[in-house]
């Protein structure tokens, strides 16, 4: 039996969950989600815990039964804590502002680049350092990797945009290995 699937999801107080046909509702202090449903396990909801069972002992039973414990348990801390993740602008006049729902970056294009912020993810600056926050953690990942994106970072001068936790490997430039 899985490990991961087998564990109940306890449920913290003020969040609620309702299971339908198609999808589970999941209702916190930060917002609703909504997690789909596979017909082949089975969802019970008792004394403030979640539990997943699978329905048949199949290859792809078994493969979804960790999958989706893991997609609700995601769900039930994102709407009671929330997930972040933080993005470090680097480069001699790069700078980033948050206007509202948009990300103004600067960053060495002739023209500054604006992203969109999707509903549900909120956006703060202190200083060179990006949070990205919100309670859905695939949409704030991606979002995180899109802004990444528009200008990675590399590794002779160290430019770019990058996660706080990540380090980049420097490399010796053209004349750095004469001597």
């Amino acid at each position: 039996m899985s490990r991961i699937g087998k564990l109940p999801i306890s449920l913290p107080k003020g969040v609620e969950i309702k299971i339908g046909t198609d999808s589970v509702e999941i209702k916190g202090p930060n917002g609703v989600l909504h997690t789909p449903l596979c017909p082949l396990l089975n969802y019970e909801l008792a004394d403030g815990k979640l539990t997943l069972t699978r329905k048949e002992e199949s290859r792809e039973a078994r493969s979804q039964h960790g999958l989706r414990r893991t997609l609700l348990s995601n769900a039930v801390e994102g709407v009671t804590k929330g997930f972040s993740k933080s993005l470090e602008v680097i480069g001699v006049g790069y700078r980033v502002a948050v206007k509202g729902n948009m990300i103004e970056l600067f960053v060495g294009f002739s023209h500054p680049v604006l992203v969109d912020l999707p509903d549900g993810i909120k956006a703060k600056v202190e200083g060179q350092i990006l949070t990205l926050s919100g309670a859905d953690k695939v949409m704030v990942g991606e979002m995180a990797a899109k802004i990444r994106r528009i200008r990675e970072p590399e590794p002779y001068k160290g430019k770019g945009i990058k996660y706080v936790t990540e380090t980049i490997r420097r490399k010796v430039g053209k004349s750095g290995g004469k001597k």
